[in-house]
This record gives C-alpha cells, structure tokens and sequence, in this order.
C-alpha cells in the first residue's frame, strides 16, 4: 500500500509502501536463504532479511563486493597503490532505498559529498547547468528551459504541445502500457524537441542505461523525466562517495551483514539452483551442493541468463524464456588517468559532455575523492576518468580510447600538455538494455517458484525507480516477498509519486 509519508531528509511529497503485517522477526532459527550477488540489489536483500532473523548465505563469483560498484587494488608505475574500479556513479538525492541501505552502515551517510552542480556541455559551446535550476515541481521544469542557454521560449512554441503533454503526467506502470513501443528518439522527434536540448538534456539519460536512444524505450526516458524534474523536489544534483567504493561503502556494509550472521561467499560462483520435493532448493556452488529454504538471485543480465540457463527444473518455458531473451546494452569504456599535472582549478568535479566524438563525460577525481586528492597533492598531479557508452561491438578499442584522450584535450585543453604517469581501461558490456517492447519480458521480483525471487536493475517493477535505485528497491522487495509469505514484517520503502505531482499538469495532460 502507497500513502504519502514526509520524512527528515526526503522530498515531503515521497510515498512509502508499507509491508504486509506480520511477526517482528522469525521464531527460532529462521528459515536459511541464498541470495545470490553482491552488488546492490543483493546487499540490500541480505541485509533486508538478516534483520528480520532470516539466516543468509551471500555469494559473490567475485572476489569483492560491490558487483557494478565494485573496487580492487592496482599498483601503478609511480609505485603508488590506488583503488580502480568501474567508474563514476552519482548517487542521486531521490535514491531513498539506496540510501537507506547505505544508513545501515553510515547513519549519517558522512562518506557522500555533494557536488555543486551537474554541467553538460554540448560541442558547440554551450553548456546548461542544474545548480540554479528551482527543485520543486513545476518550477524545476520551467526553471530549466527559463536559464538553459540550450532551450528557450522561442523553441517551446516550435514544440508539439499535444505530442508533449504525456511528460506532464508521467504515471507508472501505465507510461510502459503506453510508451514501451516507442524509442526515446522518435519520442523526442514527434514532439520537436530542440537539437541541442536534446543532445544535452535527454541524451545523458539514456546514456545513463548505457544505450543509444534509438533503441531505449521511450517510456524509461519519461519515467527519468518524471523522476528527476516533475516527481521529485532533489532535482538533478547528487552526492558522490569521498572514498573509492570499498572504503566509503562496501567495507563498512559487509562489516555491518557479519554483525547480523551474514555468512559472505566471496570468490564463489553459483552453478545452478535445483528444486527439491516440496518447496526446499539445492544451490549449486563449486561443486558443493546445499540445500536453502529460498533463494534471491541478484545478477546481472548475463548472470542471471547463467544461472537459469542451467537450472533446467527452475520455473516454467514461458518464465524462462523471458530470462533468456534478456539482452545487454552494447559496451562501454571506462579510462583513468594518472596525470602529472593538475587539472585547472576552475573545472568541474564532474562535466556531462555531448557531441565529442564518444566522450560522455569526464570526472576530476581528485575534487572529491580521498584517495585521489591524496595522490595528488603528494605528486603535484591529478587523476582524470573518462566514459564512453554504448561503443559500436566491432570497435577498434585502442582507437576509441585513443580518440578520448584526444577530446579529453579539446575539452580541458591543458590535459594536452600533461604526462600520463599511468592509465587503466576497463571495457565492460554487462549492463541491461531496455529496448523498445521489452517490458513486458522483462521479469518481475516474484517467480514460478514461490522460494525464488529476482533483484536487480533489470527488474520490472511498478514504482518510479531507475538504475541503482531500481537494484536497491528490487533487492528489498524480493526480501519483503519471502518475508511475508514467512508471516514476518518486511520494511517501508520510499519512492517518487507514481503520477505528477500538480493537478493542474495532470489535468493538461489528460487533454493528450
């Protein structure tokens, strides 16, 4: 059950989903699950059932926490030991459960900073900003095309008004009902979005899903929409950690799953999950076999494809198929470097770019990272990372990592005078697409197997959540599920109001 439920630290307009009533904690010993992951998706659901007196076993087939977020040493040339990892991630204020995992470990969330602004600057010269942007519905809508030097009145009048009204009123599950069919490009062309805005607003969302927007659907671009200018009040900043991932983050939460019985599997893949007569299910891992009362299984696309795809009696053809269809957005690259030389003073922390040639951003890490700021100072240096998303499968990698560097240099033209005292490339290609018509395959929280449920950002829900928000809340919702079929209370979650916020807005949109 949804109802509005303002509290300390979250949009007053937020909703919360109450659980299902039951028991405090399990009697006795609890029944024993696997959750399976150790990303975010996976911690949450351990960390949900744990505290309800739930025994859990937490299998990770790598060698540290984190999945996506993950963080591991490499020595450089200098001799320095730093934290790699996946790359820039920004923790958006509307983040409620994620954040709320985070509290588990950090109650005052101390190891997030904020940056001051969410710059994006398009090739040609122009560059929009957030931080000036009013947060608060409609406001944080009108306010951007008001100071955007991208989007003015002069191009609202050339919109389609009809074609737009559907953004007004973005309401979930039904925007998939109406919009899954459509890609966010021929979205944004029925309804003659300017050029530019759309490169620098719209095109860093769906880039955010690591996609071109010719093949997301139309309806997660409406949905970012809804959450981040007309659903919420936080608006478009967000915080980063001031530690790499495992320090600020991991660390502390796998410390805080041992307090609560927690056994972590680290370095161990699972095979397959075999169902017993009755309701019991046997997991595979490394050759072992062990039988759990119900398991979580918290991957990614192609992990979960894995499992299932070898777990023969697990659910039905048709659940099966659905998991097999799963497709991963094309791949991305992620280079760090370690320069000789700072950066300007005056640079982001973090710049959005459009229209570089692949380059999708660019963070200065030494502005808000421990780590980095550390090395830095202690070498007269900077440590810079640049992302490409959705690269071409057939692309020569060592030209597109060149070429970034190159725009690298058109962007920060200084970097073009800078020694590289190391670098590292991280090529990836394990995040989810959501292509247009594939909500519909997509699998909910809750499977054939009433003792199998599934988390993460792949998983369709019905609440306005994307990214790691979408991982956090299914991780917690597959929790809330197996709890309440034990007779335990689950916990509250929080989410953006799954329709628009102004009665005035809905009432425009109706007329579409």
């Amino acid at each position: 059950m949804l109802k509005r439920a303002p509290r300390r630290g979250r949009d007053r307009r937020a909703e919360v989903l109450m659980p299902a009533p039951g028991r405090g904690r399990c009697a006795g010993e609890g029944p024993e699950t696997a959750v399976v992951g150790g990303g975010i998706a996976g911690l949450a659901a351990a960390v949900a059932l744990a505290e309800r007196g739930v025994r859990v076993t937490l299998y990770e087939r790598e060698p540290v926490l984190g999945g996506r977020l993950a963080g591991w040493p490499e020595r450089l040339a200098d001799g320095s030991t730093v934290t790699m990892s996946r790359g820039f991630h920004a923790f958006f204020r509307q983040y409620y459960n994620l954040r709320g995992l985070l509290r588990r470990a950090d109650p005052s969330l101390s190891l997030l900073t904020g940056l001051p602004d969410y710059p994006l600057r398009h090739r040609a010269g122009l560059t929009d900003s957030f931080a000036r942007v009013p947060r608060t519905p409609p406001w944080s809508a009108l306010g951007f095309v008001a100071l955007s030097p991208t989007f003015g009145w002069r191009d609202l009048a050339r919109m389609d008004p009809r074609a737009a009204l559907p953004l007004l009123d973005v309401r979930v599950p039904a925007v998939y009902e109406r919009f899954d069919q459509v890609s966010a490009w021929d979205f944004l062309a029925g309804i003659r979005f300017p050029e530019a805005a759309h490169h620098l607003a719209f095109e860093v969302f769906s880039r955010s899903f690591f996609a071109d927007p010719r093949e997301l659907s139309a309806a997660e671009l409406l949905v970012m929409f809804h959450i981040y200018f007309l659903g919420s009040s936080e608006g478009l900043l967000f915080d980063v950690p001031n530690e790499p991932y495992p320090a600020a983050l991991w660390d502390p939460l796998e410390s805080y799953l041992t307090r609560l019985g927690v056994r972590v599997e680290k370095g161990t893949p699972v095979d397959g999950v075999l169902p017993e007569e009755g309701e019991g299910l046997l997991l595979e891992a490394k050759g072992r076999s062990r039988r759990y009362d119900a398991v979580v299984l918290a991957l990614d696309p192609g992990g979960l494809r894995r499992v299932v795809g070898s777990s023969p009696r697990l659910g039905d053809a048709a659940w099966r198929g659905n998991i097999a269809s799963l497709r991963t957005a094309p791949p991305f690259v992620v280079s760090r470097l370690w320069l000789d030389r700072p950066v300007r003073a005056d640079r982001a922390g973090f710049l959005g770019t459009s229209g570089y040639d692949g380059l999708d951003n660019v963070s200065v890490l030494d502005r808000w990272e421990g780590e980095a700021a550390r090395w830095a100072a202690r070498t007269g240096g900077s440590v810079v990372e640049l992302h490409g998303y959705a690269v071409a499968e057939t692309a020569d990698r060592a030209l597109v990592q060149k070429r970034l560097l190159a725009r690298l240099h058109e962007v920060y033209p200084e970097t073009g005078e800078a020694g590289i005292v190391d670098v590292r490339h991280e090529w990836r290609a394990d995040c989810p697409l959501f292509p247009v018509g594939g909500f519909r395959a997509r699998p909910t929280v809750r499977t054939p197997h009433p003792g199998v449920m599934v988390a993460g950002d792949v998983v369709r829900t019905e609440l306005p959540v994307a990214l790691m928000e979408r991982a956090a809340t299914t991780g917690f919702l597959a929790a809330n599920a197996l709890l309440e079929r034990w007779g335990v209370r689950g916990h509250p979650l929080w989410t953006v109001p799954r329709r628009g916020r102004s009665g005035v807005l809905r009432a425009l949109a109706a007329l579409g």
